[in-house]
């Protein structure tokens, strides 16, 4: 049982962190160094937040980090990865799987990474649950490099790698063979994480290119989800714990409601002319599924992707701030909750915004409460409508803005 105060306990449910290159380094498989080393001299970061000195060490400077998130509200975070890992052509979360001739020394930047984070989540004991990275090539090394992160510690349990459409080298997410990998997650506890922005496909080199990815990302980061579904997987493991995170929840009930009716449709045999046969049908609808298997790590949620938490049991629906993060609600988290989760029960906001990634992810809300007694905000403030924007809202808040009607 946790502490109840006046004030409330923030954990985000969504933030990343990273090393810089020469960090990763000491933390690479030696055996890869030299590679590294003249890897590492060709390669260009592309993306100005990891290059700019004073935003980069956001990822993993402690104090920075600290100060950053305790002034946002928060005093706990499950933590993806971030920035550029050895050998990796891009961006983890954009790199996309690793072809043939790349997944050994792939995987070995996927290691130190991983042993990276496992170091940084036990800095700040109680506060950090790492999500760690699996690659899908090959999933005997899967599981191997699952049961490492769970033996050493990092409770926010896997990254699911998302398989764009021409990815032709790993198995698409609904090929069976993927069940001993499945079992292997659920037997030991470990949730399986979607995060958003993932999954795209190579659009060349054209002017429309931008335009084009921009307007698919919400399609292609929850196909996983979507093909993983009418699969069967989450009937073949009805304990599987699957988080979509920073997916764009207001979208859900749609998306869900839709393939509902196509099972339906398939249970009954036929959608038009297209037959379907016994091996094609699901015994439950889609939103039985969702509610049976799914957790929402909302991001910098609006009341829209809010809404979305009454498809799911009352544990399911957590909150997150996506620091550091341009996109992300800070520093003005505790406006947008305001404007987003406008006069709701206290019980159920201490479930968002705290207890529901506490049970997931095996925080410790007593040991926290001291934190958030200092730096949590309080029952009154939350509770009191947000009536203007402040002065230099950014670009979450006034996502929120336009959800909840405001001109």
């Amino acid at each position: 049982m946790s502490t109840v105060t006046d004030r409330y306990t923030i954990i985000s449910a969504d933030t990343h962190a990273g090393a810089d290159h020469e960090t990763y380094r000491e933390y690479l498989d030696p055996a890869y160094r030299d590679e590294f080393d003249a890897w590492r001299g060709k390669y260009k970061n592309p993306w100005k937040d990891l290059r700019d000195t004073d935003l980069r060490v956001r990822n993993w400077d402690d104090d920075r980090r600290d100060a950053d998130l305790y002034s946002d509200g928060c005093v706990a975070e499950v933590v993806f990865p971030n920035t550029v890992p050895p050998f990796y052509p891009a961006f983890v979360l954009f790199a996309g799987p690793p072809k043939e001739e790349d997944y050994k020394r792939r995987r070995a930047g996927l290691q130190a990474h991983n042993r990276w984070l496992k170091d940084f989540c036990e800095r700040r004991p109680g506060q950090r649950a790492g999500v760690g990275q699996i690659f899908l090539n090959d999933i005997d090394d899967a599981i191997e490099d699952a049961t490492w992160l769970k033996e050493n510690g990092l409770k926010g349990g896997v990254l699911l790698p998302n398989v764009a459409p021409d990815v032709k080298w790993v198995k698409p997410l609904y090929d069976p063979e993927y069940d001993r990998l499945w079992s292997a997650l659920v037997d030991m506890d470990m949730p399986v994480t979607l995060h958003g922005g993932t999954g795209s496909p190579n659009y060349g080199r054209y002017a429309a290119t931008p335009l084009i990815m921009i307007s698919e990302i919400p399609f292609y980061g929850v196909r996983p989800f979507v093909h993983m579904l009418l699969s069967g997987v989450f009937e073949r493991h009805e304990k599987m714990k699957f988080v979509m995170t920073e997916n764009a929840a207001g979208a859900l009930p749609e998306i869900v409601a839709g393939l509902d009716r196509i099972i339906a449709q398939v249970q009954k045999g036929a959608i038009g002319e297209l037959k379907y046969g016994e091996e094609s049908k699901l015994p439950k609808l889609a939103s039985e599924y969702f509610a049976q298997n799914c957790y929402i790590g909302a991001s910098m949620p609006g009341p829209d992707d809010c809404e979305t938490r009454h498809m799911l049991p009352a544990d399911r629906f957590m909150w997150g701030n996506d620091y550091p993060h341009d996109e992300g609600s800070g520093p003005y988290s505790r406006e947008l909750i305001r404007l987003a989760l406008p006069g709701i029960e206290q019980d159920e906001m201490r479930r968002i915004l705290s207890e529901n990634a506490a049970a997931l992810y095996d925080f410790d809300l007593d040991a926290l409460a001291p934190l958030a007694a200092e730096h949590g905000p309080t029952i009154d403030e939350l509770s009191t409508p947000l009536t203007e924007l402040p002065g230099e809202a950014n670009m979450a808040l006034k996502k929120a803005a336009e959800q909840a009607g405001w001109n």
